[in-house]
């Protein structure tokens, strides 16, 4: 199971934000540059970047996180605002390893499905849950799609994965939200990343044996210390099948 250690900018500040509100975020006074390093340090294969911004469609964080891609070393997902073909593969051209949609692929799905195949394994479906419908908008705006009948709609498309986060469920609650993920997980080909869910290290244990949850983004445990990454990393790793002893 891949961690992936998780950035979200708004201003140029890291911050986190409970269940999606963006005017109450928590600003981590923490250097993103340093931060990202620190990440590939501690053995990460990926981070994650979601630029807040953008996702409002004020401005972007564009300038950092071409920094945070040159200096982190280590491949990086970004999400945030990607709601044309032109800003997905400028995004490419950047370096950046993956692009997260989320609201283009409830208006254009042919779109998100094309880029897919033109950049396969670099394509990443953001599913966001709320009351049982997928939301889109940055969490604003609800849809008419269930969250298993839109991810089926894109079984053909050769995605890097879907990031799945529950919404209803409390910051506190993640047996909840493990329940939904693990669901929808068992409905779709393609791997699934649960977002929201790890508050600990025993979170990754659990997640570790899901089927088809191939990772997981972790962003206000790191930065808050309440899980270690490198501890994380451990627990993520795959364990060796044991063998028979032959005679």
């Amino acid at each position: 199971m891949i961690i992936y250690p998780t950035l979200e900018l708004h201003k140029g500040k890291c911050v986190s934000l409970t269940r999606g509100r963006l005017e109450e975020p928590v600003i981590w006074h923490v250097d993103p540059v340093e931060t990202a390093r620190g990440f590939a340090e501690a053995g990460a294969s990926w981070m994650h970047v979601t630029d807040i911004d953008a996702l409002l469609g004020e401005g972007d964080n564009a300038d950092l996180i071409e920094e945070i891609i040159r200096a982190a070393g280590i491949p990086v997902q970004l999400g945030g605002g990607f709601r044309s073909r032109e800003r997905v593969e400028d995004w490419i051209d950047r370096g950046a390893g993956r692009i997260v949609i989320g609201t283009m692929a409830a208006h254009d799905p042919d779109l998100v499905r094309e880029l897919a195949k033109l950049h396969p394994d670099q394509i990443v479906l953001a599913v966001d849950i709320f009351e049982g419908h997928v939301m889109t908008e940055g969490w604003r705006s609800r849809s008419a799609f269930t969250p298993e009948d839109y991810v089926k709609a894109f079984d053909s498309a050769p995605l890097a994965g879907i990031i799945v986060t529950d919404i209803d469920a409390d910051i506190e609650e993640t047996d909840g939200a493990l329940g939904v993920i693990s669901g929808l997980a068992a409905e779709t080909r393609h791997p699934v990343i649960a977002r929201g869910t790890v508050r600990s290290v025993d979170d990754v244990a659990r997640l570790k044996y899901v089927p088809n949850i191939s990772g997981t983004l972790i962003g206000r445990a790191l930065l808050a210390r309440d899980v270690d990454l490198a501890e994380a990393l451990e627990m993520a790793r795959p364990e060796p099948e044991p063998t028979a002893d032959f005679l």
